[in-house]
């Protein structure tokens, strides 16, 4: 598995064996940046990094920071350090939808999720109500998830959804807030 373009383009990342990560495919990372475009300054949050595959790769295009958040971050940390990343990409061991109501009041343009496909339902229903909250104006979730357990993100609007085997990977926003039309009752 390697970083697939920008500065670090080619440069290996590391999936201890015997580890329970389930890195992120090339071809889907590679899928995902394509749809995203030019992610150059943005800052990034990575929940349920493992290997911190999506969050490195950002770094690589470009993104100004990324924040990798996993229950262990030993995987990610490996890779962070052996890519000379430790000044743009930030570890923090924790549960996601903990680190979410911890966050204060960072926000972030790009929200990655990966978890265990097993816990998809149970970590949707946690982080539906609490996402909202760290994405910056514009800002984008990237959810990956197994096609017979999709995440679903209720109060986010799905922008695009693109499946590449048992994977599939859905786009989400904060849903625009349309105009009230003077006529109806707030």
């Amino acid at each position: 598995m390697r970083v697939i373009a920008g500065s670090l383009g080619g440069r290996q990342l590391l999936a201890p064996k015997g580890w329970t990560v389930r890195p992120t495919s090339e071809r889907v990372r590679e899928a995902i940046f394509s749809a995203l475009g030019d992610i150059s300054g943005m800052r990034v949050a990575d929940l349920y990094c493992g290997t911190g595959a999506l969050g490195i790769e950002s770094i690589s295009r470009g993104a100004a920071s990324a924040v990798l958040v996993d229950r262990d971050t030993r995987p990610a940390m490996g890779n962070v350090h052996n890519l000379g990343i430790t000044g743009q990409a930030e570890l923090v061991r924790a549960e996601a939808p903990d680190w979410i109501r911890s966050a204060g009041s960072a926000s972030f343009d790009l929200v990655f999720l990966d978890p265990p496909y097993r816990e998809a339902r149970a970590v949707a229903e946690r982080l539906d109500p609490e996402l909202e909250r760290v994405l910056a104006p514009g800002g984008r979730v990237i959810a990956e998830s197994d096609r017979r357990g999709p995440l679903e993100f209720p109060s986010l609007e799905t922008v695009r959804e693109r499946r590449y085997g048992r994977t599939v990977v859905t786009f989400h926003r904060v849903p625009s807030k349309t105009p009230q039309d003077p006529n109806q009752p707030e």
